[in-house]
């Protein structure tokens, strides 16, 4: 899935969430005070300054609110910069398709996902409605505590499943996913969406994929790292 026309970082639209923010709780923030807390978050935003270790968003509003002369609700305001933003989520076409297909096929399936900053995980499992149910297990940065490139979070699929991490398998769309894949030891499968247009990426990924559609993945289904 993907929120539409969002870019890579985020932080072009803080400003206009906050201001939102700052309106719909009365607040009565000033241009200084905006800034500062779009400064903050803009620290605490993984995409601009890397970590692997995930703060909640308490934590973050926290610090990014400090600042205001008037007091508000740490979850009014969380729920408030959210829909200021104006996400809009969007399900890729091939994505429920692809989900039923590895069920039939007798996968469990698990979503291990980076949230994007300082966002709960119930605002993404609202966006991701269509998708949930078709995972065994859900496994958030907030969740988990980690953010990838760390292995912890496949780590602790391969313990929920009872398994060994080197039999995961990691199907992603960012050079993080790769190197997640990586760093536990475990295969990888690159979703290059966007190859026509770019080139085909090289992360060292053991396998890539074009689309989630059925002829896409039986190039590694039936390749040598699926052992069914």
């Amino acid at each position: 899935m993907e929120y539409k026309g969002m870019p890579y970082s985020w932080v072009d639209y803080y400003k206009k969430a906050f201001e939102a923010v700052s309106v719909d709780l009365e607040l009565n923030l000033t241009e200084i005070d905006i800034t500062k807390s779009c400064e903050i978050l803009k620290s605490k935003n993984a995409r601009v300054v890397y970590r692997e270790i995930e703060y909640t968003p308490e934590e973050i509003f926290t610090a990014v609110t400090a600042h205001w002369h008037k007091k508000a609700d740490l979850s009014e305001v969380i729920a408030g910069f959210f829909k200021g933003i104006e996400l809009k989520p969007i399900i890729y076409d091939d994505s429920v398709a692809c989900l039923e297909y590895l069920k039939e096929k007798g996968f469990k399936i698990a979503a291990l996902t980076d949230l994007p900053t300082a966002m709960p995980d119930e605002f993404f499992k609202k966006d991701i409605i269509d998708l949930i149910k078709y995972f065994d297990l859900y496994v958030s940065s907030l969740f988990c505590g980690f953010r990838k490139p760390s292995k912890n979070g496949l780590l602790y699929i391969a313990d929920y499943f009872k398994t060994d991490v080197e039999e995961l398998i990691l199907i992603g769309d960012e050079e993080k996913d790769i190197k997640t894949a990586k760093n536990a030891g475990c295969a990888s499968i690159l979703i290059d969406r966007n190859y026509r247009e770019n080139g085909v990426k090289n992360h060292g990924q053991d396998f890539t994929v074009y689309s989630l559609e059925e002829k896409e993945l039986m190039k590694f289904y039936k390749g040598e790292i699926i052992k069914k």
